[in-house]
């Protein structure tokens, strides 16, 4: 069995959590000693609620793994041990085929305790990235309530997307009440956060000319994008001096032809995959701005109202995109901290480069095949 690639790529994500993984078992470690972990976890199965979730690109030999045709999924890896990732970990994707036994068995689980823990793992798989911020409201929008440990929010970001949400959404609600707020504005951004669909955005979806169903769903994806809207404001400047780390390093120790021409690849294709990215992103940002000016402008709901109705497939992919290019940025901050020596070798970083170039659509499987194949351990 190849194990020493997931060894390699487990110990790598010791302490890390990001857009793409949430790292369960770093989290139980740092609040073991908080009750409300323990009273109110994410997941009833302790098993399961020490392992890593991971938003993660099918590469062709993972397809057959699904009943029908899909291009990515949400993987849980299990630890073998979970107090030494050396040991490995096994690997289940949120509803693949015997998906519901392979739980059971993985997370020795009950008929009750499963069902509910299915439900919380098909929400996350729902969502396209694992960002803190979105993981909380779509969980809390599904009536799902989980010790806040589980979400790293500081309390002056969460007042920052609040501020920044009530700037974008002062203008609707003095259109929606006919140039009046009176403490509106305050009311709607608390129900769009919370994703709350009722009578607070009621006037916003009258003057929309939105059913209940069209209403909710988009704005689901309507507050996906305000939220990628916000975090997009510093986010370019981490992402270029990341991407300068990428170019510039150089693994220690011994490495062959093989290896060397797989990184020099490599580095050249994530950072042509961030550029596509990017554009790709400013693209789909550009037509919530066209769409949400004019209705603010003309005072005509037609175009935004389309958008609206869309919101929730864009809002899906543009968190696949820049979920994969935020869990760059954080996951090589977490394995190379400033000021640090920069220290791994050609296999690790190989390891590393095939994980971020997994996240995007474009590119994959030829870079995937000619990756530098690991040492095989038969067992």
């Amino acid at each position: 069995m190849a194990v020493d690639r997931i060894v390699r790529f487990l110990c790598s994500l010791d302490g890390a959590s990001t857009s793409r993984v949430l790292n369960l078992r770093h989290i139980a470690r740092l609040n073991a000693a908080d009750p409300e972990h323990g009273s109110n976890p994410l997941f009833l199965s302790p098993v399961i609620n020490t392992a890593f979730i991971i938003k993660h690109r099918l590469r062709p030999d993972e397809t057959y793994l699904f009943p029908s045709m899909r291009s990515a999924g949400t993987k849980i890896i299990v630890p073998v041990d979970p107090s030494d990732l050396r040991a490995g970990g096994r690997a289940i994707f949120i509803d693949q085929r015997g998906y519901l036994e392979t739980l059971r068995e993985a997370g020795h689980y009950n008929d009750e305790r499963l069902e509910r823990d299915v439900g919380v793992l098909r929400l996350l798989d729902a969502i396209p990235s694992l960002d803190p911020f979105l993981l909380r409201e779509h969980l809390r929008a599904n009536a799902i309530d989980v010790a806040p440990c589980y979400f790293a929010i500081s309390a002056a970001d969460q007042e920052r997307m609040h501020q920044f949400v009530a700037k974008e959404m002062s203008q609707l609600v003095r259109l929606a009440g006919g140039g009046n707020d009176d403490g509106s504005t305050g009311r709607m951004v608390s129900a769009m956060l919370s994703g709350q669909a009722n009578e607070k955005l009621e006037p916003l979806r009258m003057t929309l000319g939105l059913g209940d169903g069209d209403f909710r769903e988009g704005a689901f994806g309507w507050r996906g994008l305000l939220y990628y809207k916000w975090a997009m404001q510093d986010f370019w400047s981490n992402v270029m001096g990341t991407l300068r780390e990428i170019k510039e390093i150089i693994p220690q120790g011994a490495i062959s032809d093989q290896q060397r021409a797989y990184l020099v690849n490599a580095k050249r294709n994530i950072i042509e995959m961030v550029r596509d990215n990017n554009q790709h992103i400013s693209k789909v940002l550009d037509v919530y701005d066209d769409s949400f000016s004019e209705l603010v402008a003309s005072n005509s709901p037609t175009t935004f109202r389309a958008f609206l109705l869309s919101a929730s497939p864009m809002f899906l992919d543009l968190g696949e995109k820049l979920g994969a290019i935020s869990h760059i940025v954080s996951f090589w901050r977490h394995r190379f901290p400033k000021g640090q020596p920069v220290l791994i070798d050609a296999e690790e970083l190989g390891i590393i480069f095939q994980d971020f170039t997994s996240g995007f659509a474009e590119r994959v499987r030829a870079q995937t095949a000619s990756m530098p194949q690991p040492k095989v351990i038969q067992g």
